[in-house]
């Protein structure tokens, strides 16, 4: 069987965990702080806090900002649960809209849900490729929006507008108009799952970018607090001498990134510019070369003038066929040994949010990419030769599934 995104873990890998293993440091320490400091140079935002997971980043970055009951957030019906579940965490109320053919939220939908309850929005850069940000932002910091906004906290206050929240857990190293993603929104939070282009194992980052005059320094801490139970120091600080007393300032959480994770990441990122990224993106333009071919498949972008893909997920779809026929088609592909995935079922069709009261028909875009949707294999030590073969595989599945339609 083909896997379908196995993480890189080699011998660096192994020696730099075997060395934080061996250092008497495995919690949150030095390696976290380097992580931390080495993913702010490399997007260009001011912090970065590492976390257990993109989700403890998300929810963090609401509570910050005050979201709470009466609170609206905007984001896409086209999403993994936890970009709506955090939302539900804090007592406010997801505002589900529908997308573009992109798979991503679109400007016009995020203005047909705005009003004066709207705290957040949450545009999500779904396999990799990001959002229009400078739309969206234009939209938050225009006077007619900024009318709409009524702030109920000081962080609210000090901003004078909704916030962008960007669930960014897909795009490390995505690229919009020659910006990082890490700098695109006020806060990007990232995950290093171990299905994503960098892993931690498990894992996660929220990038700061907050606008003057805001201190990110100052909110990092805030959010290092938050992210220990509310204690005012760490193992690091308690660990020097006569640091033992510590105070708890806050009913906090505990999802703090260890220096374990951390070493995974620091051999990751050292190489995600020059061996992690350029192989993700052969792979997918081979996929585009070969699936271009056939006239049933409808190949992804990523890349354009103003936008680049971080090549995360390779979310191919097959023209013309509905749900049922794309799931017999995956049924297939297994079949001939290639895993395969698809990115996401929209949150409507989940049962929690299905009895919410939301309801698939409200999206149908939405539904109509997902029907059709498959996601390929892709990770850093996929062959060559077992590229073919799911190429090869997946092709001839889809003959097979459309011939069996016609017939």
């Amino acid at each position: 069987m083909i896997p379908f995104s196995p993480p890189r873990i080699d011998q660096r890998t192994i020696d730099e965990v075997t060395d934080t293993l061996q250092s008497g440091w495995i919690t949150t320490g030095p390696k976290t702080k380097r992580f931390e400091q080495l993913l702010s140079d490399y997007n260009g935002n001011p912090n970065t806090v590492c976390l257990n997971s993109a989700t403890a980043g998300m929810e963090l970055g609401l509570r910050w900002f005050g979201v709470g009951p009466g609170d609206e957030v905007i984001l896409p019906a086209y999403t993994y649960c936890s970009t709506a579940n955090v939302v539900e965490h804090c007592g406010a109320t997801p505002v589900l809209v529908d997308v573009g053919n992109d798979f991503n939220i679109t400007l016009e939908n995020i203005k047909a849900r705005i009003n004066s309850n709207t705290k957040v929005v949450m545009p999500v850069d779904i396999g990799g490729w990001p959002c229009d940000y400078d739309t969206i932002n234009d939209l938050v910091r225009s006077d007619a929006v900024k009318s709409l906004f009524k702030a109920t906290t000081p962080e609210q206050e000090q901003l004078g507008r909704m916030l962008v929240l960007s669930d960014a857990a897909h795009s490390l190293g995505a690229v919009y108009k020659g910006r990082n993603t890490g700098i695109l929104a006020d806060i990007s939070v990232f995950s290093f799952h171990a299905v994503k282009n960098l892993t931690t194992a498990e894992g996660g980052a929220l990038a700061l970018n907050l606008p003057e005059p805001f201190d990110n320094a100052a909110i990092y801490k805030e959010m290092c607090v938050s992210s220990l139970h509310g204690q005012s120091k760490d193992a690091l600080a308690k660990f020097r001498k006569g640091g033992w007393r510590y105070d708890v300032v806050e009913a906090g959480y505990k999802c703090n990134m260890t220096d374990i994770q951390a070493a995974i990441g620091l051999v990751e990122l050292e190489r995600y510019v020059r061996e992690t990224l350029p192989r993700r993106r052969a792979i997918f333009d081979r996929y585009s070369e070969a699936f271009s071919a056939y006239p049933w498949a409808i190949v992804p972008t990523y890349e354009n003038d103003h936008k680049c893909s971080s090549y995360h997920v390779y979310m191919l779809r097959i023209d013309g066929i509905e749900e049922a026929e794309r799931d017999a088609l995956i049924d297939e592909i297994y079949r001939r040994e290639v895993a395969v995935n698809v990115h996401f079922q929209p949150l409507p069709l989940l049962s929690y949010y299905k009895n919410q009261g939301y309801q698939m028909a409200d999206y149908p875009n939405a539904f109509r990419l997902y029907s059709s949707e498959i996601s390929l294999p892709v990770y850093f030590n996929l062959s060559n030769e077992d590229q073919e073969t799911v190429i090869q595989e997946v092709a001839a599945a889809v003959e097979s599934v459309l011939t069996r339609k016609v017939t």
